[in-house]
């Protein structure tokens, strides 16, 4: 996705074990919702609010909401992670699985 042709942009995330995976929620015009995942996945849905539920029913969280106490019980510190960045969203992809390893 672009990141110019979304209107937000939300970063989602969600631990396996010592592993954290990374997902780009974007909105788009028209109010469609875009889930880039960690897979290099494109998925495209009806709305924006269909795209979050389907997230949260997968297990992810939107980084923004979460405090040092959620980012702990998920085996890091905000103070260590932060969404990828990236000039395109190949280089995104290889960015969007982190091996937490022992960190917090």
């Amino acid at each position: 996705m672009n990141p110019d042709a979304s209107l937000h942009q939300s970063w989602w995330l969600a631990t396996l074990g010592h592993v954290l995976h990374w997902a780009r929620l974007g909105e788009r015009e028209g109010g469609t919702g875009e889930v880039l995942d960690h897979n290099g996945n494109l998925h495209t849905y009806d709305s924006e609010d269909t795209a979050r539920a389907l997230l949260m029913d997968a297990g992810f969280v939107e980084f923004d909401g979460m405090d040092e106490e959620d980012a702990l019980e998920r085996g890091f510190s905000l103070d260590e992670i932060a969404p990828p960045r990236a000039d395109s969203d190949e280089e995104l992809v290889a960015q969007m699985t982190v091996n937490l390893g022992r960190r917090a």
